[in-house]
């Protein structure tokens, strides 16, 4: 893997947990209980971070040491293989706490994304 694919993987990871932070905008943790499709968009959310953060590679994980590495990958196994017991306390809390400071953290490393012409 190149430093290009991690930096796409690094794009995927940003872009999917700003969509997942911007889903909740405005709402309660009441709403993720009564809005079964806000409930799986935001799994699947972070599945996809997850997910790409487990393909950037050890020495860019390791360049970025300030990002739980292991959790973020955790987590999207915790997901994908504890589909039929998702905690939505910990759903509400990811999003609305850890997502922002992942976020920050991306932002700072990331080149600005190209603009679309």
């Amino acid at each position: 893997m190149t430093q290009h694919d991690d930096v796409a993987r690094l794009r995927h990871m940003l872009e999917h947990a700003r969509e997942a932070i911007e889903m909740l905008r405005g709402k309660s943790r009441h709403d993720l209980d009564a809005n079964r499709m806000l409930n799986l968009a935001l799994v699947r959310l972070l599945e996809v971070v997850g997910e790409a953060a487990g393909r950037v590679t050890k020495s860019t994980q390791d360049t970025l040491a300030g990002i739980p590495w292991s959790e973020v990958i955790g987590l999207r196994n915790r997901l994908i293989h504890g589909y039929d017991s998702v905690d939505l306390d910990i759903l509400w809390e990811i999003v609305t706490h850890d997502l922002p400071l992942l976020t920050a953290q991306l932002e700072k490393f990331l080149p600005p994304a190209p603009r679309n012409r």
